[in-house]
This record gives structure tokens, C-alpha cells and sequence, in this order.
């Protein structure tokens, strides 16, 4: 982990935490289940007001300030199940450690509308967090999850999450890119007892 030596804060090189939202480039794949990452990240760097977003390392990034802090907000183009090179690589080009990389995702076992925030433990077989896991080499940042809930009936889980929200299910999928949005927001502020009080 020698490499994610921290850079100054707040310089053009270094910055104070690095947001990423997991989701599967490309229009077919846009507001899908599993792109609740891509979705939150962009209504932070909306409220925010990132004026424009960059390639690098593989991700799309837009650079916002907040409460002093450099904040990097990113969407790693690579599909989910390689999410972890962009994200490895951004953090040892701007010297952010893992316990100050939140990555917001799509979680079945959460029901729709809800989020949850935790740190380390398990990756509930989500392939993109399994690429984070080994490319950091540890489960040890945070993650801020999306209810998705389960599929109905006979539906697999693949149709499930890259299909898109109908109905009354629309709402539920953006309150809940919404709260995962103020949520890693949050976390950058107050420590982690809090942010699961106020949003678990």
C-alpha cells in the first residue's frame, strides 16, 4: 500500500478523497440498476458545480472543492467487473489512501429507496467491488449502498440489475441516488458512527 502515499492536500497533485460511483459505461447501461453509482456521482458533482469532467486513469473526473477540501469524483469507464484499475490508479496519482475512498454501488440486499453506509467487511458478490478489493489490496474504505432489492418472480439477477426502474420504482431509485449522493458528501465531514446514524 507504499503507494498511496499522501500527496499535499489540496495541491494540483494530491487531493483529500476520492468519490467513485461503480456503473458500466455507455448509453444501453444509463440510469440501469446497476449504474446507481454513476447516477449519485453525478448529482453530487451537480451539487457541487463541477463545470466539466476528464478522462483519467480510465474513469471520468470532475475535481470539485468542499468545506476546504479537494474532492475527486469519478466514473470509472471500464466495465464493473474491472472498476478497480481505474480506481487503484487514481488513488496513487493523486496520493489518496484507501481509508479515503468512498465508492458508491448498487446493493440487492438493501430494499429500493434505502441506502446503507458502512466500512470494510464483505463485498456481498458484487463484481465491481471484488476488482476494488484486489486492486487495493483490502477491504478497508467505504462504501455507500443503494438499495436495489431482488428481483421479482423468476427474473435473474442479471436482467434485474441492468434494467431500468419503471413506474412507481422510479422514485425509489432516485431517493435512493440521492441519499447516497448527500451521504458520501457527509462522510467526508463527520466520521462513520455518524453518517450511519443519520442515513442507516
Amino acid at each position: 500500500m507504499g503507494f498511496f502515499k499522501k500527496k499535499a492536500p489540496g495541491s494540483a497533485e494530491g487531493a483529500d478523497w476520492l468519490i467513485v460511483g461503480l456503473g458500466n459505461s455507455g448509453d444501453e447501461y444509463a440510469h440501469t440498476r446497476h449504474n446507481a453509482g454513476f447516477d449519485a456521482v453525478d448529482l453530487l458533482a451537480d451539487d457541487l458545480g463541477a463545470r466539466y469532467w476528464k478522462s483519467e486513469c480510465g474513469a471520468l473526473c470532475a475535481h470539485v472543492e468542499h468545506d476546504g477540501k479537494t474532492l475527486i469524483l469519478a466514473k470509472p469507464q471500464s466495465f464493473m467487473n474491472t472498476s478497480g484499475g481505474p480506481v487503484s490508479k487514481l488513488a496513487a496519482e493523486y496520493g489518496v489512501p484507501a481509508d479515503h475512498i468512498i465508492v458508491i454501488h448498487d446493493e440487492l440486499d438493501i430494499d429500493p429507496g434505502t441506502i446503507r453506509v458502512k466500512f470494510g467487511g464483505g463485498l456481498a458478490g458484487h463484481n465491481g467491488l471484488k476488482s476494488i478489493n484486489e486492486k487495493l489490496g483490502g477491504p478497508d474504505w467505504y462504501r455507500v449502498r443503494c438499495g436495489i432489492g431482488r428481483p421479482p418472480g423468476r427474473m435473474s439477477v442479471t436482467d434485474w440489475v441492468l434494467s431500468r426502474p419503471k413506474g412507481s420504482a422510479v422514485e425509489d431509485f432516485e431517493a435512493a441516488t440521492a441519499l447516497a449522493a448527500e451521504a458520501a458528501l457527509y462522510l467526508v465531514g463527520h466520521d462513520l458512527a455518524a453518517a450511519q446514524q443519520r442515513f442507516n
